[in-house]
């Protein structure tokens, strides 16, 4: 949503700084020995390459996770330290445990169930439908169907056994890495915080709405810890694979939304309500 609403400001930061860099000796001449590559980053910061830029950014952000999980998942396979952290952390929260602390980090981790996201989903789905917006509506169904598909794949990949207790605080079943909480929350409030922020105007409402999506999606992920049924590096490996499928499908629908419906070229413009 920060790039959707900055767009503008942002390729023209980068443009100038790429024109800057561009005129450098060496760098220039590297841009005349590859005088397409340098187009073509060039590109994707140019006036009218909106989309280009989303794309771009998205790629390297998916790359990122994408990276992040990668060494998350190598390390709880080969049982490198990580694990071990996971241990200390997960003994640490058990031994603080409090009736109180339950009791908020149960209400907590109930925001991040399937049932919960399930049923304000289909309530959204509904109301996008009703408003004829289409595209958005089944953007918000195919990223948690997708999402939960993925997870499901995931923790039959890995095999990773949740932690056990002599007295848990609660039990929950199948495996564990990564955490479906974790990357479901993520998923699902960041695709509402999306769809809300393309309808927000002013930037303190659209700077609130993003800290509270973050704010929530962590306390979702450390109830998960808290309660004892996620390691440390299950809830970080379900952020990771959440940001990936999440960039995918904001991307998606920018790419459908920003589409010609005509012979008319796209609008170079930002984000619209």
């Amino acid at each position: 949503p920060w790039l959707v609403h900055h767009a503008g400001d942002l390729r023209a930061g980068l443009g100038r700084g790429i024109t800057r860099v561009g005129d450098w000796t060496p760098v220039r001449r590297l841009r005349e020995r590859y005088p397409k590559a340098w187009t073509f980053v060039g590109r994707r910061f140019a006036a009218g390459e909106y989309l280009g830029l989303h794309l771009t950014v998205g790629l390297l952000l998916s790359l990122g996770a994408l990276w992040l999980f990668g060494g998350v998942a190598e390390d709880v396979i080969h049982h490198d330290p990580l694990t071990q952290f996971d241990l200390t952390v997960a003994n640490l929260l058990h031994q603080h445990a409090s009736p109180a602390l339950t009791e908020v980090a149960k209400g907590v981790t109930l925001l991040g169930s399937p049932a919960v996201i399930a049923a304000w989903a289909l309530i959204a789905v509904v109301v996008l439908v009703m408003r004829k917006e289409l595209v958005p509506a089944g953007g918000l169904a195919a990223a948690l169907l997708g999402g939960g598909l993925l997870d499901g794949v995931l923790k039959r990949v890995f095999h990773r056994p949740r932690p056990t207790w002599d007295v848990p605080i609660i039990t929950a079943r199948g495996f564990s890495f990564p955490s479906g909480h974790a990357m479901g929350s993520l998923v699902a409030y960041g695709m509402l915080a999306y769809l809300v922020w393309r309808a927000l105007d002013h930037p303190r409402a659209r700077v609130a709405l993003a800290a509270g999506t973050v704010v929530l999606v962590l306390l979702i992920g450390l109830s998960r810890m808290y309660l004892g049924v996620h390691y440390f590096s299950d809830v970080v490996a379900g952020y990771a694979a959440g940001t990936v499928w999440l960039t995918a499908c904001i991307t998606g629908l920018e790419v459908v939304r920003r589409r010609p419906s005509s012979g008319a070229p796209p609008s170079a413009g930002g984000s619209s309500s």
